[in-house]
């Protein structure tokens, strides 16, 4: 059961606003982003009978990967079929309108009559209003311009090892990313891999050795204990000899094979790679809108996801709680259509 302080001592911000004068609006809430935490919003609020509008641009952080995995019940979905579904039973409830477009502005308009504000979205041409806003707007990764790593990328390519390492356990394995990034990965990885190589692409430098060393003093001879070799050559190209999703076993394994193509004439074949790359807003929402961040992340208070801005929340990656993966979208998208009643 629930605890009572959620379900039933908790004034949420539409109920108390009842009690209020409310403005007249399309809809009472409005949700951006058509993935796991958006269609959790979406579904929590209908459930409840909150009518709401969802936005989807078509972009998804998840959408070059095979599987999903570790979302129990759904273990293996390919994305795409996991959001057609969850669409689909959303749509049962009567209580989501779906646009398939991109966002291009919102502003927060202030109802003087009724000494309260709302929000107004322009989409393809035509304005939508909502009294509440829930962002789901993701994340973007951005990825070196190494030639054929875009085209890996989510297929053996992968910077989750709860979400894709167990296809590729126990066997040969690279890290791709900065020096200073090395130590994480190989915590995050050496359960599922032992033969390692970080391929640190010319990022070894005596600067970036010393920045490692004030976070791990030891990092090398823990790197030596993991059996974790370096490589410091530049990179000039990844290419795909074998595709997993043609080869693999009875025991869940995909067998991707790549060829790490080095500036001094070598290769190095490895099987798949953890990433360290950065990631930023896929939308200009939260900055348009003055949002509070942290780092590269809306600024949100993990209790009801609420932003820095009343009547806003922030779901999935895009919000700075500190987990990015289809369960804690799932999850921030829930908790967010609880507050928001």
């Amino acid at each position: 059961m629930a605890p009572k302080s959620l379900l039933y001592t908790l004034f949420s911000s539409l109920t108390v606003a009842l009690a209020a004068s409310v403005p007249q609006t399309d809809y009472e809430v409005m949700i951006i982003g058509g993935g796991p935490s958006g269609l959790s919003a979406a579904s929590g609020l209908s459930r409840v009978r909150r009518k709401n509008v969802l936005f989807d641009s078509g972009e998804y952080r998840n959408a070059a990967t095979r599987n999903m995995h570790d979302v129990i019940g759904n273990d293996g979905a390919v994305p795409s079929d996991f959001r057609t579904l969850a669409r689909s039973q959303i749509s049962k409830y009567n209580q989501t309108t779906w646009v398939t477009e991109t966002v291009d502005s919102v502003l927060v308009v202030t109802d003087e009559e009724r000494n309260t504000t709302y929000f107004s979205a322009s989409v393809a041409g035509k304005d939508y209003t909502a009294r509440k806003l829930i962002l789901g707007t993701g994340m973007k990764d951005i990825l070196p311009e190494t030639p054929g790593l875009e085209e890996a990328w989510g297929k053996g390519v992968y910077w989750c090892p709860w979400c894709d390492g167990w296809e590729h356990r126990d066997q040969p394995f690279g890290i791709l990313g900065s020096l200073i990034d090395v130590v994480g990965s190989v915590l995050e990885v050496y359960t599922l891999n032992t033969d390692i190589i970080a391929f640190v692409n010319g990022t070894q430098t005596p600067e970036a050795e010393a920045a490692l060393a004030e976070k791990y003093p030891n990092w090398k001879k823990q790197l030596e204990a993991y059996n974790v070799v370096l490589n410091n050559e530049t990179i000039e190209s990844i290419e795909r000899l074998q595709n997993g999703e043609d080869a693999h076993d009875d025991q869940g394994r995909q067998f991707d094979i790549f060829k790490v193509n080095l500036a001094d004439g070598s290769s190095v074949i490895r099987n798949a790679f953890i990433t360290n790359f950065p990631s930023e807003q896929r939308s200009s929402i939260p900055e348009d809108l003055g949002l509070k961040m942290q780092g590269n992340k809306i600024d949100t208070n993990v209790n009801g996801m609420r932003t820095s801005m009343a009547g806003v929340f922030a779901v999935g990656d895009a919000n700075s709680d500190g987990s990015t993966n289809v369960p804690h979208a799932m999850f921030s998208g829930k908790r967010a259509a609880v507050f928001v009643h």
